[in-house]
């Protein structure tokens, strides 16, 4: 079966690593992984895509003004593919990918939704959605949500509810083995008696690390062998913002900003505790991925987050630093064992319930359902 994954862009981004591990493992279960088409650019996941031997396609749309010309190109990509199903990601992918496929004649179309708080989305992005409601009971064959949050959401702003299924992210249990990076600790600075809270994500309001970064200062205060890695996209000494916040916990010396890096299971295998300090979420990789790494784990509640993490952990309110100080101060009082035996439960949830042959499994039953179905 060919299949052609439509997606905005390919920056690093939870839905772009999700789609390049879903048709890595796809492939290696013995499927063809198809083409990915980006509107946009390349980025950084296309280059790694590109790597891995799959087919990437970038359309070189710059603006909202070249959206229409990106339909125009992608209609014709589409009927030089013919692929049995066009598969979309997020919500402008969604649009725009949805109308080139059945302006080329093609019905057998997979919308991708992953986001839950609409509030934190600039206008332009809410108009789409909005019109993507309108849409959704014609356009796309199949609605795939990536959490229950985030379809109850999009329900409530109108989509088709009869339309959607859920299928929650998946993780590698080989890409993610509890380890100690004792190497890169010692690099950083990071002394075996220093205990190490860290969270991964890109700079951004979604992510809230103004949210984490307080309640970093509240810990501080009390337990002076704290230590606080941040790792994403712009979590950078050159953010002047991100450093202002820093600077007012009155601990700069505390932090460790690693900004994007490839090896995130080692970032990851330097902390002992991980917080999701996110106000926004639709199923988080970041938590999922923490949790296979066998790390105790706080998180706000938000998006699925909370079902993921089930009893192994934490979850408190979001946009709450003092209760996210509290837990996990809570966890960093626990002795050693203790604490590796809830990372260790964390573990077994995911694998047991969110492996990644389980979500790759489940995408390729729903594709060959939507092509039997539209024939």
């Amino acid at each position: 079966m060919k299949i052609a994954h439509v997606i905005i862009g390919l920056e690093t981004g939870g839905a772009e690593m999700m789609l390049r591990r879903l048709l890595l493992a796809h492939r290696s279960q013995g499927g063809a992984p198809g083409t990915v088409i980006s509107l946009t650019g390349i980025g950084p996941v296309g280059q790694r895509l590109r790597d891995d031997g799959i087919e990437v396609i970038a359309l070189g749309m710059r603006t909202p003004l070249g959206a229409l010309l990106a339909v125009v190109r992608l209609r014709r990509l589409l009927l030089q593919l013919r692929p049995d199903v066009v598969q979309t990601w997020m919500v402008h992918a969604d649009l725009l990918g949805g109308l080139a496929a059945r302006a080329a004649g093609l019905r057998a179309i997979v919308w991708g939704i992953r986001t839950t708080d609409f509030s934190i989305n600039p206008p332009a992005t809410r108009a789409v959605r909005w019109l993507c409601a309108r849409l959704s009971s014609t356009l796309p064959h199949v609605i795939v949500c990536a959490a229950e949050a985030s379809r109850r959401a999009h329900v409530r702003a109108g989509y088709d509810a009869s339309r959607m299924v859920v299928i929650p992210n998946g993780f590698d249990p080989a890409a993610w083995q509890p380890q100690r990076s004792t190497c890169l600790r010692r690099e950083l600075g990071l002394a075996e008696p220093h205990l190490v809270i860290g969270c991964v994500g890109r700079f951004n309001v979604a992510k809230d690390q103004g949210n984490f970064i307080r309640a970093a200062a509240r810990v501080a205060a009390q337990r002076g062998d704290c230590r606080f890695l941040l790792v994403g996209r712009g979590l950078e000494p050159g953010n002047a913002e991100l450093m202002q916040w820093i600077d007012a916990t009155g601990n700069r010396e505390r932090f460790v900003l690693l900004g994007e890096r490839a090896d995130v299971a080692a970032c990851l295998g330097a902390m002992d505790i991980f917080v999701l300090p996110s106000r926004s979420e639709g199923f988080p990789n970041a938590l999922g991925e923490a949790m296979a790494m066998g790390l105790p784990c706080v998180t706000t509640n938000v998006g699925d987050a909370a079902m993921l993490l089930g009893d192994t952990g934490s979850v408190v309110p979001p946009r709450n630093p003092a209760a996210l100080a509290e837990a996990a101060l809570a966890l960093a009082a626990l002795p050693l064992e203790q604490r590796r035996q809830l990372g260790q439960r964390a573990r077994e949830r995911v694998l047991d319930r969110f492996s990644l042959q389980q979500t790759s499994e489940r995408f390729a039953a729903l594709h060959r359902r939507v092509v039997a179905e539209v024939q």
